[in-house]
């Protein structure tokens, strides 16, 4: 058994679904399970209207949701023809006089509460999952949809709840399993559960990867596809530098620092589950199928080349703290991180000494207000338009040389941060936004001249 995930690019017309339909054709005897994301741009597209009926512009909302519900008529009608698209018809415009319904109820209420916004949102992947199935069954693939919401059980932190796996486990079993012990291709939603009370949420934008990781985890799957746009991971950023080429095998620790920071093929909590269960996951192009992709596993070869991958993570602000007159004082490190905490402000990077401490974060609207609270236990200044490069490898803490080697080759570049030491795998460090893609070329070329055939295509 196997779990194919088909991202929104995958799924955002009748052409990429039948596309979809013909690479599931070919996996029959592996015994799929389809986990498909909304179509492309539509849950953007739902959490506009709904932001335009929590300010009471229920005209605006609906005005929306007639455009949106054209767009999916005119695919299922593409995909199933006359006759059978009379058939789906209803079925389609009861998801959408539910929408409806909730868009007026928001706007008459003039509330939008994250609790309704995961309603509103998790429509995408309703939609999405009836028109697959219902491609799929036009296309004599023996599918059943399964509802996401009875399948993946969560808490109730709307917008980006935290999956309970021994009931999502339970709920597979009972639910997803006995499908395809029959022969049977499941199709579910990703990106959407519910509460154990059945109110319906959200795992976070680019859950859907999260929700195929899960489903292969708790349901023992040999492998897990990642279908999208491209053939794969690759070593770094193709649209800043020309030169990058595809990795074809790379481990799980590897694979989630890229994520992290910045290589969006993947999302970076996708391979969680998959790490505790041992199960690869692959990354595939649905346009270009007989691309092998990239192969992410557990262990792989020992790799030739000192690095896998550079990545870029951009918007990137520094917080400098200084307290001279905290020096050594019990307790300080712990202010400062609660009052991150306070606001919802994650880091990524930071360095230390006796009396300051150098933090980096995304830039976001709430940085004022943490640097307000800072100041009260210390001096603090920030700065935006940063970059974080991330380059990635095996054992970097044992190569000697290799921060040398690195930071030798940006002699003329102004750098503001270096953190290595907290992984075996990543040396990180921070520059200025604008100089992104000149770094980036440069390392490359130096770094990425010659490719081990194994790791690399």
């Amino acid at each position: 058994m196997i779990v194919m995930k088909f991202g929104g690019t995958s799924v955002q017309d009748a052409e990429a679904i039948d596309r979809a339909a013909t690479i599931v054709k070919s996996r029959l005897p592996q015994k799929p399970i389809v986990v498909v994301s909304a179509m492309a741009k539509v849950t953007d597209q739902l959490l506009t209207m709904a932001r335009a009926a929590g300010s009471g512009d229920r005209k605006a909302a609906l005005k929306l949701s007639r455009s949106l519900r054209e767009r999916h008529y005119n695919t299922a009608g593409e995909l199933l023809g006359t006759a059978l698209f009379t058939q789906f018809h209803s079925d389609l415009g009861a998801e959408f006089e539910a929408l409806d319904e909730l868009l007026r109820g928001i706007a008459a209420v003039g509330e939008l509460t994250p609790r309704t916004t995961d309603h509103v949102a998790a429509f995408g992947e309703v939609l999405s999952s009836r028109i697959v199935k219902a491609a799929f069954a036009a296309r004599d693939i023996d599918a059943e949809l399964a509802d996401s919401r009875k399948c993946i059980v969560t808490d109730s932190t709307h917008t980006r709840a935290a999956p309970l796996m021994q009931e999502t486990r339970e709920k597979l079993q009972a639910r997803v399993q006995p499908l395809v012990g029959n022969s049977r291709v499941p199709v579910l939603g990703g990106f959407i559960g519910a509460t154990k009370g059945g109110v319906t949420t959200t795992i976070g934008r680019g859950g859907s990867d999260y929700s195929a990781a899960i489903i292969g985890a708790e349901l023992g799957a040999e492998r897990i596809e990642i279908w999208t746009d491209v053939d794969g991971m690759m070593t770094t950023d193709p649209n800043l530098c020309p030169e990058a080429r595809r990795i074809k095998l790379i481990s799980f620790d590897e694979a989630a620092e890229l994520a992290y920071f910045g290589a969006k093929v993947l999302h970076p909590a996708t391979v969680l589950p998959a790490i505790q269960k041992n199960i690869p996951v692959y990354i595939l192009n649905s346009r270009n199928p007989d691309c092998e992709g990239t192969r992410i596993a557990a262990r792989v070869p020992h790799c030739r080349n000192f690095f896998k991958a550079i990545a870029a993570k951009k918007r990137i602000t520094i917080i400098d703290v200084a307290a001279p007159r905290m020096l050594l004082a019990h307790g300080f490190m712990r202010s400062i991180f609660e009052a991150f905490d306070r606001h919802g402000v994650s880091v990524d990077v930071v360095a230390t000494s006796e009396v300051s401490v150098s933090l980096t974060v995304d830039s976001n609207e709430a940085i004022p207000a943490l640097a307000a609270d800072l100041a009260k236990i210390a001096d603090v200044k920030y700065e935006g338009r940063k970059a974080i490069v991330c380059v990635v490898g095996e054992n970097l803490r044992e190569t000697p040389g290799i921060a040398a080697r690195v930071f030798g080759e940006l002699g003329d570049t102004k750098i503001r941060m270096i953190s290595q030491g907290a992984s075996e795998i990543n040396l990180t460090f921070v520059i200025e936004e604008d100089e992104v893609p000149q770094v980036i070329r440069r390392l490359h070329s130096v770094f990425f001249s010659e490719l081990d055939p194994e790791i690399f295509a």
